[in-house]
């Protein structure tokens, strides 16, 4: 299993779904204003954001 910080731990995700969680989880912008950004509805990128957290093994919120 890739440690934590290992490029690795992201092989499984989507590009979008390594973005909303690159951007959401790791990063500063909440999902709603990185939905404004990006154009997608805001339950497309909570959900994106799920599916990259149950991949990476993180807890969901």
């Amino acid at each position: 299993m890739a440690e934590r910080g290992d490029a690795r731990e992201f092989a499984g995700l989507t590009p979008k779904e390594l973005d909303a969680y690159l951007t959401c989880e790791l990063g500063e912008c909440g999902v709603r204003e990185y939905a404004r950004e990006t154009g997608r509805a805001p339950g497309t990128v909570g959900n994106q954001l799920r599916w990259a957290r149950e991949k990476v093994g993180g807890e969901q919120a």
